[in-house]
């Protein structure tokens, strides 16, 4: 898991609002459509690894995968919801 004070300083790097773990509902279902081949990435491209988790813009718009414990923090990498 993520270290809690990592996440306190943590912000979305496009809009510097702050972000949170996603619901893991969310990564269910957002999971659901990795494997279904339909989740897509800000740039367009196919997301082809299963999320350990999320962290979850403010707005609610985007989401930053967390793969192996760590945070993506890359714009392109970012998932639109």
């Amino acid at each position: 898991m993520v270290d809690p004070q990592l996440l306190e300083i943590l912000c979305c790097p496009e809009t510097k609002q702050d972000v949170a773990l996603a619901p893991a509902a969310l990564i269910e279902d957002l999971n659901r459509q990795v494997l279904a081949g339909t989740l897509r990435n800000r740039t367009g491209g196919p997301v082809r690894e299963t999320l350990d988790a999320g962290l979850l813009r403010a707005d609610g718009k985007v989401l930053y995968p967390i793969r192996d414990d760590i945070p993506v923090m890359l714009i392109d990498e970012a998932i639109p919801l």
